[in-house]
């Protein structure tokens, strides 16, 4: 069984069980998150397609862990005009363990 979930504007194709690092999500380390946007569902009814959303489907999931990722740069130059930007960035990012997916 599987799940495709709309999160943080990306989509992901979950299964429970799985691991992954999403966009920033309000929520402490360890509570329980439920995903509500859920485009597509492969279970033992077969495929659900939803319109945007399919109707009922829900995908709880465990947040392990709030990060951030390591840090970039952003430089910026423009020849002969002494013109130098030099600017940093980190993404934050939330960790979730997806444990069950449900249709009804």
């Amino acid at each position: 069984m599987y799940a495709v979930v709309e999160t943080g504007g990306k989509q992901y194709r979950v299964e429970p069980g799985d691991t992954l690092s999403v966009e920033k999500v309000a929520g402490e380390v360890g509570s329980l998150l439920e995903l509500k946007q859920v485009r597509l569902v492969q279970g033992e009814d077969g495929l659900v397609v939803g319109r945007p959303w399919v109707e009922q489907a829900c995908v709880t999931a465990k947040i392990i862990r709030q990060g951030r990722t390591r840090s970039i740069t952003i430089f910026k130059k423009k020849r002969r005009k002494n013109y130098r930007r030099t600017k940093g960035h980190r993404q934050a990012f939330t960790q979730l363990q997806i444990t069950d997916i449900k249709t009804a």
